[in-house]
């Protein structure tokens, strides 16, 4: 029996963050025992402070109800005993608190000089070594301690993205190790990042919080405490201008001179805060792939991925020499691109001193695959050049693998978007002049992100950004936040995210911290659509983004789809009044909850007359709305047959193709598999051809798209712009594929109860993966066999704590071996391993018929060849000039054509027989 991954508030050891709503959870690895008690202990300075006592478990969490005091490490320890032989088992870890409402003895500094690089230094002794000494500090805009030259700490781009008017967070550093007995020299260098520097939608603005770079900050060692303050000392730094679009230039030959005593500014110590922001570390290094020198005769360096950070690199350069470094996406005919960076310099220029050592910029990043360098003497090594990625310090928590490379690819982009874009918020890009924390694109990849990465901390000083901005907005959510000085904002989906993602966290993570936290919010949100919407119980009035960047528009000039607006506001206006009174509930607000709840009936009554007739039709005949009509439940048990039927008479009309925007991609797939239309559910998922998930990845991409063609067939960029190569949101396919392909299907808060229940399909006939839950890791293989019996095969891990319940479809009287013993009836698994197979009723091979598209016909030389035994059709198809005619890759299908190509009737019958004994080989 052992004990791992202590969490404190979802982090491990964490040191100087907000630790409101403290809870301490762990994972129980190593044991059958099922009877098993659990108690937590907090220690300071050898005293216990609280406990628990014994308590049951399988709930693997401790709600703690203890006032925590400033500046103290407290020990964790949670021990589990088995009463039965009064086995114990102890493991220990650590939190520490940060200033909390202490008051700060520093003030906030300054410089007499405007600074692109202000550097503030501070010289002092120690007399003896402090193991516990402590650096508490923050700066505006973003900055880098170092001691004695030595850098302090992992993480970069401190203090992070906030409202800085309302929000400051301070940072806390151990520096125990560093401080030995004698002098010491304590810098911060400073840079304008998103406090001061060009930033923001649509061209971006100067300074939006402030004018002045500033830091803040105490060192306290021994009992004595080194402040900010007037005996500071200033300069200008080498970093002669940067920011996050425009990128850094570092002059490597400045000096730095004319020092000057810092200032003290009366600014506002009241929005310090310790810190919620996980911090943003480097997350590993990608090497050099290829140095390309392109038909333009540039020098470019591929490192093989798309993702966001920056290069490093070795400096070889004499003194005085300029080098250039360019961030870009793609390549275009050959030649390095990055006018879909629009405003974005994204450039890194380094002047060298002629010193051989590593060089980085410090105080932007960049989204980029590709560097073109510009400015060297010297012939360029690959071992020179590393791409640090950087993201917000988010440990892994899921993936899936299957038997097609193409779907693992999608995947794996999916991932990389996600790695991207979690830069302290959730960005919708890495490379643009925007990267701003779009609240709509959050809101749909939330539970995709909650599945591949460990993501509620992450989430929760999102939702507080969120909440700040609606204080000053009247319950208004803004479009993205923080909202950089922009006031926008107030339309569906974009502003659910107030109200979705805290509901989303508590159901993956089973804490209702979140929800507490912004549960104010949440109202002010539905009270702001009530009392905004000019149409009573339905939300009409007002901007919308509707089905964002839909490609079922009637004006091609507009990206907000087909779906009726008010329809998509009226649908989300329910569901975020429907989340507000079930958190009421769950937090013991019952008048609000009966309030909110009956609100939600309301519309959903509205929605109803308005959008829905008395047998189940769907007003509306668009991909989205169906999908939205499903998956929200707007539709009574009975009629849910008719809308189905509908969305797939309507897929049929658009080639069983997507037309979805941002709003009805996250849902089309899953209201398909939940409702009886799995396979077609699967087709979209296995289209290759524009529009799909899998056309970018047959473009080489190795991220996620905003557009379904941000790259059009020929290779060249679409012409329509916004067109970043690493964007999420549509990547939220990939919750689907952990639900259906994966079979995680349903849950309880938190994951003590799942439901399992994949779905199987011939085209993708090996899957493994794995969710990394509250208890530990639930992994899942399975495969269809190829024998006769086309037996299912499965390997289940549950983790210690959580129950599984096994539904496995076409599995109806048929007996299922568990670890070599047959059962029959409920499948109820609990800690351990287990190897399951059965034969389904009916296997689950796909075969060819005359719907199949011609291309996989093609594709099959021995289908081809007795397919020509019998007939001519496929002459036709062997002219390159035909097919290229044709336009789809993978259409048109036989039974379309072959009327047109004047096949006797009698050739076509045995045609389509060839075709529906044949079976499809499984594309890796």
């Amino acid at each position: 029996m052992k004990i791992q991954n202590i969490l404190i508030n979802h982090m491990q050891t964490p040191l100087g963050f907000d630790l409101a709503d403290l809870r301490i959870s762990f994972e129980l690895v190593d044991t059958q025992k099922t009877v098993i008690e659990k108690q937590l202990s907090l220690i300071v300075d050898n005293q216990a402070v609280y406990t628990t006592g014994w308590t049951p478990f399988p709930v693997n969490w401790f709600d703690v109800d203890l006032g925590l005091e400033p500046r103290t490490r407290y020990q964790v320890v949670v021990s589990v005993r088995t009463p039965d032989d009064d086995t114990q088992v102890d493991a220990i870890s650590w939190f520490e608190t940060g200033k909390m409402t202490e008051s700060f003895a520093g003030e906030w500094i300054t410089s007499t000089a405007a600074h692109q690089n202000t550097i503030f230094t501070k010289t002092f002794t120690i007399a003896q070594a402090d193991p516990q000494a402590r650096l508490y500090l923050t700066g505006l805009g973003v900055y880098e301690a170092y001691l004695d030259d030595r850098k302090i700490g992992s993480e970069f781009l401190a203090p992070g993205i906030t409202a800085y008017d309302q929000l400051v967070q301070v940072q806390t550093y151990d520096v125990g190790s560093m401080l030995t007995p004698g002098r010491h020299t304590l810098s911060v260098s400073v840079g304008d990042g998103w406090y001061m520097g060009n930033y923001g939608f649509d061209g971006g603005k100067d300074c939006i919080y402030g004018t002045q770079q500033m830091i803040i900050g105490e060192l306290h060692s021994n009992g004595t405490v080194i402040k900010t303050d007037a005996t500071w000392e200033t300069a200008a730094g080498k970093i002669t201008k940067s920011a996050i679009y425009y990128g850094e230039d570092l002059d490597d030959t400045r000096q730095l001179i004319d020092w000057a005593p810092a200032i003290t500014v009366a600014a506002d110590k009241k929005r310090l805060q310790d810190r919620l922001s996980l911090p943003l570390v480097a997350h590993g290094q990608l090497a050099v792939q290829k140095i390309i020198h392109t038909p333009a005769g540039e020098t470019v360096l591929d490192f093989g991925q798309n993702q966001a950070g920056w290069m490093t690199f070795y400096n070889r350069e004499a003194a005085g020499t300029k080098l250039t470094f360019e961030a870009g996406e793609i390549l275009q005919h050959g030649n390095f691109y990055r006018g879909n960076l629009r405003e974005a310099r994204a450039a890194f220029t380094y002047v060298s001193n002629g010193q051989e050592k590593w060089v980085r910029p410090h105080f932007t990043y960049f989204g980029y695959r590709y560097i073109r360098v510009t400015g060297n003497t010297q012939a360029l090594r690959p071992d020179d050049f590393k791409a640090v990625v950087l993201y917000s310090d988010m440990r892994p928590t899921g993936s899936i693998t299957t038997s097609n490379k193409k779907a693992n690819r999608l995947f794996e982009n999916i991932q990389w978007g996600q790695k991207s874009n979690f830069f302290d918020v959730p960005t919708d890009c890495p490379q643009r002049d925007e990267r701003l924390g779009w609240t709509g694109d959050a809101n749909i990849f939330s539970n995709t992100a909650a599945f591949n990465m460990d993501v509620y901390a992450f989430f929760k000083k999102y939702a507080r950004d969120m909440a700040i901005e609606q204080r000053t907005h009247q319950g208004m959510v803004t479009m993205y936040a923080p909202a950089m000085g922009n006031h926008d904002g107030g339309a569906a989906v974009w502003g659910d995210a107030a109200t979705i993602i805290p509901w989303n966290m508590y159901q993956t993570y089973g804490d209702p911290a979140i929800l507490k936290q912004n549960y104010g919010s949440m109202k002010a949100w539905v009270d702001w659509i009530t009392q905004h919407t000019t149409t009573a119980n339905l939300w009409t009035g007002g901007f919308q983004f509707g089905d964002w960047i839909a490609l079922d528009g009637e004006n091609p000039a507009l990206p907000t789809g087909k779906t009726d607006e008010d329809f998509i506001a009226s649908v989300y206006y329910h569901y975020s009044a429907q989340l507000v009174g079930r958190t009421a509930r769950l937090l013991g607000h019952q008048a609000d909850a009966e309030k909110y709840l009956a609100l939600a009936d309301t519309i959903k009554r509205a929605i109803q007359a308005e959008y829905v007739t008395i047998t189940g039709r769907l007003a509306l005949d668009t991909q989205t709305a169906y999908a939205l009509a499903l998956y929200f439940d707007l539709v009574p048990q009975a009629q849910r047959k008719r809308v189905t039927h509908d969305l797939v008479a309507r897929l049929h009309k658009d080639d069983d193709h997507l037309k979805t925007g941002f709003v009805g991609t996250p849902f089309i797939c899953q209201v398909l598999s939940a409702n009886g239309e799995h396979k077609l559910a699967m087709k979209l998922f296995m289209n290759q051809d524009f529009p799909s998930w899998l056309y970018a990845v047959n473009m080489g991409t190795t991220t996620v798209w905003e557009r379904w063609n941000s790259v059009l067939a020929d290779g060249t960029m679409n012409p329509d712009g916004m067109n970043s190569l690493n964007h999420y949101s549509i990547g939220a396919i990939m919750e689907w594929a952990y639900h259906n392909l994966l079979g995680i299907a349903a849950h309880d808060p938190g994951y003590q109860q799942v439901t399992l229940a994949p779905r199987f399909d011939y085209r993708l006939n090996q899957i493994s993966g794995h969710f990394d839950s509250p208890y530990g890791r639930l992994a899942v293989q399975y495969q269809i066999e190829t024998d006769w019996k086309h037996t299912i095969r499965l390997s289940i891990t549950v983790p210690v704590g959580m129950t599984v319940n096994v539904k496995l479809p076409r599995s109806a009287g048929q007996v299922i071996f568990i670890n070599e013993t047959p059962i029959t009836g409920k499948i109820m698994l609990t800690t351990g391993i287990y190897q399951l197979s059965y034969v389904p009723t009916k296997d689950y091979i796909e075969r060819y018929s005359l719907t199949t598209p011609v291309a996989a016909i093609m594709a099959n030389a021995e289908l081809v060849s007795a397919i020509d035994a019998i007939s001519s059709a496929l002459h036709f198809f062997k002219d390159p000039n035909n097919v290229q005619n044709l336009g789809k890759m993978d259409l048109p299908t036989l039974d379309n054509l072959l009327p047109f190509i004047n096949i006797p009737q009698n050739e076509m019958q045995s045609i389509a027989q060839v075709l529906k004994t044949t079976p499809i080989p499984m594309t890796r």
